[in-house]
């Protein structure tokens, strides 16, 4: 392939001009030799036609008595242990079944992860692999990304002066997954414009005279840090500062701790060294390890042939224990007298119905019985279920007792009165001086998370000053 360019020669206009002379344009077009597409790189599909002796290896894959873990453990086998995480991305790349209803509307069958937790625990890494060995897959960072790069954009066409629309991350990745990476660096506003896109999976444009609905069928991997840096047991709803609204179109959430334990160091370390010292060796795959050509395609293969529904006796079982999960998480609400802002609605029992079958698919099974409906309850328990009744999820908008809020208020008014518009001070300073006058720690860092959401404190010096801004 060439980039060649032709001059033409077009006739001068005006009068009292040589008719000589002419003005020379020069238009650049290709001229194509041949074209050859390229599926091995990231993120490019590897949905061609599968010849019938490859079809018959998927099967005989899809067979074997430990697909399932043998799945989990070819993602991204350099990273040491997450196992429940890695169980949880294979069900996110396999994917639920997509419903339509009769009246029209649609259920989405892909599944939405995310991961919360300390620096250093290879969420960026799993990220990157992900894009990998989906058959299409898009990588972006939520610090670079804005709602239009997200989404779609509406720009005018720099030829024609007519405006044109670009699709977005979410858009490109249809029938795919599209990874986030930092996205608690996201700005608010940005994370509200892929709402619908998570849910509905529609991305609804309205813009320059341009009125149309782009689809988005797509699954969003996304890696997100504490507020404070590392996650702090201690604040609990204080390490995240995402709304009820865009946790809850989650449909699994794992909290990632980075926990200090000295035989899981020293296996760790041991790992790492000898993934470095083999780095420059290309060595086989461990027995069993399915390799990553082969998972793309049998990812592509399964999401096009395969869609699993519900028995009657699985329906009925996850029926059952919806119902004592909800009264768990009612009971639990009754005791802390707290709302939690994940609570347990019709959105998580669906979330664990696309887990079902996304597991009945890595087998080829036409349907998802019991067993595929207990380990989706274990993943959905370990995941979103733990996080949630800990307390870890409870954002800042969730209702607390009136004893609180009174106390909240009081420590608001005080602080208000000992703090001056534009001055500023030691944040260890506030909190001891609050915390001789009895009023407890935890609603002095609570009242100091709520005027920084509203604007009215700033950190400075490496969060170690506060400064009143309103």
């Amino acid at each position: 392939m060439g980039i060649y360019s032709i001059k033409k020669v077009a006739q001068a206009k005006g009068k009292g001009r040589d008719k000589s002379a002419g003005v020379g344009i020069r238009s650049s077009y290709l001229r194509v030799v041949g074209i050859q597409q390229d599926t091995e790189g990231a993120g490019r599909g590897a949905t061609g036609s599968v010849s019938p002796q490859e079809e018959e290896e998927l099967r005989a894959l899809a067979s074997s008595p430990d697909v399932y873990g043998s799945l989990a453990r070819s993602l991204a086998p350099s990273i040491y242990g997450s196992d429940d995480l890695k169980k949880a991305i294979a069900c996110l790349l396999f994917g639920g079944s997509r419903k339509r209803l009769p009246d029209g509307l649609t259920r989405r069958g892909d599944i939405n992860l995310l991961m919360l937790g300390d620096p250093g625990t290879a969420k960026s890494q799993l990220l990157k692999f992900v894009e990998r060995c989906s058959p299409i897959g898009v990588y972006t960072s939520g610090k670079g990304s804005s709602a239009a790069g997200l989404t779609a954009s509406v720009l005018r066409d720099p030829v024609t002066r007519g405006f044109i629309m670009e699709g977005g991350a979410m858009v490109l990745a249809d029938g795919g997954v599209v990874c986030i990476d930092e996205f608690d660096k996201m700005r608010e506003d940005d994370r509200v414009a892929i709402h619908e896109a998570m849910e509905q999976q529609t991305i609804s444009i309205a813009k320059a005279g341009i009125t149309t609905t782009l689809n988005s069928r797509c699954s969003v991997l996304a890696a997100a840090n504490s507020v404070f840096g590392r996650w702090d047991d201690t604040k609990g709803e204080d390490n995240i500062d995402f709304m009820p609204t865009i946790l809850s179109r989650f449909d699994m959430i794992f909290i990632i701790k980075d926990i200090h334990d000295h035989q899981r160091d020293m296996t760790l370390a041991r790992h790492v060294m000898n993934v470095h010292l083999s780095a420059h060796t290309q060595t086989e795959g461990v027995e069993g390890e399915i390799t990553l050509a082969t998972l793309k395609k049998y990812i592509a293969y399964a999401r096009t042939k395969c869609g699993p529904r519900l028995s009657a006796a699985a329906a009925e079982k996850l029926k059952n224990r919806y119902v004592v999960m909800r009264s768990g998480a009612r009971e639990h609400e009754r005791e802390s007298d707290r709302r939690a802002s994940i609570p347990i609605t019709v959105r998580q029992l669906e979330a664990v119905v696309r887990i079902s079958e996304s597991l009945a698919k890595m087998k080829l099974q036409a349907v998802a019985g019991e067993e595929e409906v207990d380990e989706a309850l274990r993943l959905f328990q370990v995941s979103t279920l733990d996080a949630a009744l800990s307390g870890s999820l409870s954002g800042v908008e969730g209702f607390t007792t009136q004893e609180d809020q009174e106390m909240i208020s009081r420590v608001e008014k005080q602080l208000k009165r000992r703090f001056a518009i534009g001055s500023q001070v030691s944040e260890h300073s506030i909190v001891q001086d609050f915390t001789k006058q009895k009023y407890p720690e935890q609603a002095i860092y609570k009242v100091l998370h709520l005027m920084m959401r509203r604007g009215e404190l700033q950190h400075r010096m490496q969060r170690k000053v506060l400064y009143r801004v309103k």
